[in-house]
């Protein structure tokens, strides 16, 4: 997967030089598509998660969406305004504070990590995105008080009651492809024995069904959140083995489009590459304080490693810097070498983990073979 991604970036750059696409935000279907893939990622990322794990360990989630997407947009865009002086740079935390779902839901396969620990990291890839909108409107605001922006009516987010209309609209959507489920679950069940071999399969077709509609409808305007909570709930049955195809196809296209979108404009290198690693220090950051204030039991070293490696950002991180561009110009070249950044970080430490985990257990037969022998040495002759 990582080498198809990067392979998928290469094209999307080559293609971007050759065709020099402008303002790519508004070309025709541009801003459908691009939430097309959003939703599918985000789907994907909740479809799997097991709700008794998402029960046990809600605190921890909530707090990591809310107090936690806040604590590290803080931080990076202190870390930006401090090295740089510009105050625009305040929105760049935004747009990378979040946890990309479509990396994360391609990428959550290590088996030195425990269910719990990919529950959290899952749910948290999910849901963080619906409080960086939020945090968009106050970010943006400020950094336009302190004199940062462009003129005009360029701003992401102009109204506060927009927002939580959006809110509203993302719960009520997903209540009725709840009720329509729990409809057709109850009819299906109705009409043959429970658990009976026949039920399943249609069940699985309704489901498929209505996760195709609710996808192809929530790209439109944005439904996150409804997609993401609808993963939770309606499970696709024979169907899922399919979801993972799409998830890895749809991380592959997004790693394209960053491609375009980075040789398409001008590239702020050296602020983008303190803007990845600030992103990537903030979420260990994060992770540490979230575990050991609120995590019982504590997480083990692997666990803890995964959340506090977990940084990834992709296609979110793309479309929120798009949105911001009118009035901030220049947030684009910024947060693609960002992502890049970004991503060579979680990979590299995630490799490293990974080669250190083995050479750790292709060494423990002969520790444990060396400890018996010592053992044996030490234990005392009869008489």
């Amino acid at each position: 997967m990582v080498v198809g991604a990067c392979i998928a970036l290469i094209g999307g750059a080559v293609l971007g030089l050759l065709t020099h696409p402008q303002n790519l935000s508004h070309a025709a279907g541009y801003q459908y598509a691009a939430g097309l893939l959003l939703a599918i990622g985000l789907y994907g990322s909740t479809h799997d998660i097991d709700f008794a794990e998402v029960r046990r360990s809600l605190k921890v989630v909530l707090v990591a969406v809310t107090v936690g997407v806040l604590v590290k947009a803080s931080l990076i865009a202190t870390v930006m305004v401090l090295a740089f002086d510009r105050p625009e740079y305040l929105v760049l935390g935004i747009a990378v504070a979040q946890i990309d779902p479509l990396s994360v839901a391609a990428t959550q396969k290590s088996d030195r990590v425990s269910p719990r620990a990919k529950t959290i990291l899952s749910v948290w890839a999910a849901f963080d995105d619906p409080m960086t909108v939020l945090l968009t409107l106050y970010f943006s605001a400020l950094a336009v008080r302190y004199g940062a922006g462009a003129a005009g009516d360029g701003s992401v987010v102009t109204d506060t009651a927009a927002v939580f209309v959006d809110l509203l609209l993302n719960l009520g959507l997903f209540a009725l492809v709840a009720a329509l489920w729990w409809a057709a679950s109850a009819w299906l069940g109705s009409r043959g024995p429970a658990r009976g071999p026949g039920a399943r399969p249609a069940a699985d077709v309704v489901a498929l069904a209505l996760v195709v509609a609710l996808i192809l409808f929530a790209a439109q305007d944005m439904m996150v959140l409804a997609v993401a909570l609808t993963g939770l709930f309606v499970r696709l049955g024979r169907f899922g083995a399919g979801l993972e195809s799409a998830v890895a196809l749809a991380f592959l296209i997004a790693s394209a489009v960053l491609g375009v979108v980075l040789a398409s404009g001008e590239v702020f290198l050296r602020e983008g590459l303190v803007l990845g690693a600030s992103a990537f220090v903030a979420q260990l950051l994060v992770t540490l304080l979230i575990s050991r204030l609120l995590v019982r039991p504590r997480l083990t070293w692997p666990d803890l490693a995964h959340l506090g490696f977990g940084q990834q950002n992709g296609i979110t991180a793309i479309l929120l810097a798009l949105a911001l561009e009118p009035r901030f110009p220049g947030t684009v070249g910024v947060v693609g070498p960002a992502i890049v950044t970004v991503n060579l970080l979680h990979h590299t430490f995630q490799w490293a983990r990974v080669d250190r985990w083995r050479r750790d257990t292709s060494t423990a037969p002969e520790q444990q073979h060396a400890a018996t022998a010592t053992r044996q040495e030490l234990k005392p002759e009869p008489g």
